[in-house]
């Protein structure tokens, strides 16, 4: 049943003279509190109903009128009913990774509001790199999530945005994250969070989560397995690498919740990682719940044999700072764990606390969800005219040209007499969203939106199904490219190739579809556009050296709206200006043992590292490669030549005598160490020249090539990006904030944030401009 028509059908109880254990009997019993209605549930007169009070204090008088049993019985996703109280039961999952999705029993699409607008698949709008697009989007899915709720079809609770980093090109789930860049992946966790949960501090709109701490990044290669496997990373990929998303994700955007990993990190389960969820919350100012992901507290003894009993692998969790369990393994063995003196009932004290606070800020309690501010929305607020045209937005501005021959693309309108679409997903809507979609308002195939521009399109699907099993179907679609002057091969991975659970062997097209794209090359009149489909980086070398593919279209799984935007592009009427959010890798790579977490490259054991920072490889297109219909310059116009330090030291006393010690290498500064980062921020003025006869969008890209005085140092790092629209023959200038302890420091060998002294090289484009960083 789900939360709201719950709230409707409580049974109205007399009123309960309730005892509170110390200290919170007196704020429990307390006659001075006026009775405030809580959708006008039979505890309207127990004081955590008072909005006038602080959460904290709500939530622990909310605690202390439990009895054991029912405390248990609310540790689970599916938290029950205490009807002695009027608490209704409550469905912490529900999902929206890019769009309110089905996956979670939180969500229901059988009412009043039947679909919601599906966006594109996170790694395409991450191709947008446009921060104010990624908070629209945030805050048009919390628009339809407060809607969802109020007709008792979705919770307040929601398990997004994944930012785990893409380290592999072979991960299933690599489609669901913003790409392989912590800054990036950083950038956008915090858009969305601070979108989705609104800008309002203490009060939520709906609650946000970031996912799954940490280092989990493998579904299932060779003999490993995501229940199972164990991460071993060092703690410097961990501080530069895995880690900088979630703590931008707690300490900036202020997210309500964090999910920890199936995984184990260096031998012990994310869940019991007892340091690691400590610091999120005493060093990161965490203010939330933390679930585990689902049935993650029974790997820690049903997979992983970590712990020897069940109820060890719930103290494990509790004890680790675990709040609740996805799944019902803390309701079966919770209360034999206390028994056993395994747990005290603190423990749970502890995480109901932090459940609940989230609850109250929510205003789960206080009829808030449908009588207050966000009350107002409505079926007419999901599917609306304006978060459709946004989904289109999201993906015009995703889409990356990879290739364009002689400026093949765009066509023109009305010149192209016929066209042939051919492809296994051409004329599909089921796959545009990839994973965790839910139903779409009005999805249209790609076939249909390019039929819009030339009336005379014909259609074949050349492969039964994305994987192409057989060459069966060829010979239709090679009629088809013959008899029409331009053709548009689709082609990629759908979620046959890579999702949840399953993970890719190789990064060639699936089966025969290679040999279906080079068929129709060479019988067609004309060059052919491929566009190519899916999350996972390709190896689509053969295609990039034959002449005969004038252009290659990059489109993801752009959402419910992608058709459109493919057929806007293709024709011209919006110029391409998305950019890679990750490297695409030659099929050799498939070598690299995808268990390996290490970032960097190692020669000694012949290992290229990952990832545009430290991979030392050939590559078919960089990290941020993205063409357009027209060519942009760039030109530095200020920025610093020096940045002088005061080294950084500390004083004690040791037999009477003042020692200084001094905190830094003689090439390097540890940023914990210093006390005026904040002043040495600055900024970088840019111009950007629109030197053709198109205008459109272009993303800025700033990197840093750091000094090379320590093992370990990056080829180069992203620091800052901006995407600015610029007319023809015209320049757009725009500002990037660069704050050297954050933007331009490194990890070292110990997992310490250092800022090496010497010459930083500031890169865009092919402009170079240095900045010496030094001490006095």
């Amino acid at each position: 049943m789900s939360p709201q028509s719950t709230q409707l059908t409580a049974i109205f109880l007399l009123p309960i003279i309730i005892t509170c254990s110390a200290p919170y009997s007196s704020l429990c019993v307390s006659a001075s509190f006026p009775k405030f209605p809580c959708s006008g549930h039979p505890y309207s007169s127990y004081p955590f109903c008072n909005t006038s009070l602080p959460i904290d204090a709500r939530a622990r008088c909310l605690t202390s009128l439990l009895r054991l049993h029912e405390k248990i019985s609310l540790l689970s996703n599916n938290a029950s009913a205490v009807p002695r109280l009027g608490l209704p039961a409550y469905e912490w999952w529900s999902e929206s990774l890019h769009g309110i999705a089905s996956n979670g029993p939180g969500v229901s699409f059988n009412g009043s509001i039947p679909s919601a607008t599906s966006f594109p698949q996170v790694l395409l709008m991450a191709a947008a790199f446009n921060r104010s697009l990624w908070s629209s989007v945030g805050s048009a899915i919390a628009v339809e999530a407060r809607a969802m709720y109020n007709t008792g079809q979705a919770g307040l609770t929601f398990w997004a945005p994944n930012i785990n980093i893409f380290r592999d090109p072979r991960w299933g789930r690599g489609q669901e994250t913003p790409g392989e860049d912590p800054m990036l992946v950083s950038a956008f966790a915090m858009e969305y969070v601070k979108g989705f949960q609104g800008r309002n501090g203490e009060e939520l709109m709906v609650s946000a989560c970031c996912k799954h701490f940490t280092a989990y990044d493998l579904e299932k290669w060779g003999n490993f397995r995501r229940y199972s496997f164990d991460a071993v990373v060092t703690e410097q990929d961990l501080m530069d690498t895995y880690q900088p998303p979630f703590r931008s994700c707690i300490q900036e955007a202020k997210a309500s919740c964090l999910m920890c990993s199936y995984n184990r990190v260096n031998g012990v389960p994310a869940c019991a990682q007892k340091n690691m969820l400590e610091k999120v919350r005493s060093e990161w100012g965490f203010e939330g719940y933390i679930t585990s992901d689902c049935d993650a507290v029974a790997t820690v003894f049903e997979y992983q044999q970590y712990s020897k009993t069940p109820e060890d692998a719930v103290a494990d969790v509790l004890k680790a700072g675990m709040d609740i369990n996805c799944g019902t393994y803390l309701l079966r063995h919770t209360k034999s764990a206390l028994k056993q003196g395994k747990i005290s009932e603190e423990d749970i004290d502890r995480a109901l606390f932090n459940l609940f606070s989230v609850q109250l800020r929510l205003g789960l309690f206080d009829g808030k969800p449908v009588n207050g501010k966000f009350g107002k929305f409505g079926p007419e607020d999901v599917c609306s005219e304006e978060h459709r045209a946004l989904a289109l937005e999201a993906a015009r501005q995703g889409i990356v040209l990879l290739k364009n021959n002689k400026n093949f693309l765009p066509l023109k309108k009305n010149a192209v007499s016929s066209l042939a679409v051919i492809g296994p997903m051409a004329n599909g809507t089921d796959g545009l969203g990839g994973g965790y979609t839910g139903i779409p308002c009005n999805p249209r195939s790609l076939y249909e939106e390019l039929r819009v521009y030339v009336e005379k399109t014909t259609l074949s699907a050349g492969c039964r199904g994305v994987p192409c099993e057989s060459k069966d179907a060829f010979s239709d679609a090679i009629l088809a490219a013959k008899d029409a002057e331009l053709v548009l091969v689709v082609a990629g991975l759908d979620l046959t190739q890579e999702r949840e659970d399953n993970d890719r062997v190789s990064l060639l097209l699936p089966g025969k579809q290679m040999d279906l794209v080079s068929s129709i090359a060479s019988m067609s009149k004309n060059p052919i556009i491929l566009v190519l489909t899916g999350g996972g980086p390709l190896d689509v070398s053969f295609a990039e050296n034959n002449p005969k593919i004038s252009s290659i279209l990059w489109i993801g799984y752009p959402g419910e709206a992608g058709g459109k935007a493919l057929a806007e592009v293709v024709f011209g009427d919006f110029n391409p200006g998305g950019r890679l959010p990750m490297t695409w890798y030659p099929e050799s790579f498939i070598s690299v043992p995808m268990n390996d977490m290490h970032m960097r490259a190692n020669s000694s054991r012949d290992y290229p590292g990952r990832t545009y920072r430290f991979y030392n490889g050939d590559r078919i297109y960089g990290f941020g490669h993205g063409l357009s219909y027209t060519s942009f310059t760039y030109k530095f116009i200020s920025a610093p030549r020096k940045l002088s330090l005061l080294r950084p030291f500390k004083c004690r006393s040791n037999q009477n005598r003042i020692l200084e010690e001094t905190q830094a290498f003689d090439h390097a500064v540890y940023t914990d160490e210093m006390e005026f980062c904040g002043s040495l921020r600055f900024r970088v003025q840019i111009s950007v020249m629109n030197n053709g006869d198109t205008d459109g969008s272009h993303v800025v890209l700033l990197f840093s090539r750091p000094p090379r005085s320590i093992d370990g140092v990056p080829e180069k790092q992203l620091i800052g990006f901006d995407r600015v629209h610029t007319a023809p023959s015209h320049h757009t200038e725009t500002s990037i904030e660069v704050d050297p302890c954050n933007h331009l420091s490194i990890a070292d060998g110990s997992g310490k944030r250092v800022l090496l002294l010497g010459e930083h090289v500031l890169m865009l484009g092919d402009l170079e401009h240095s900045v010496s960083v030094e001490t006095y």
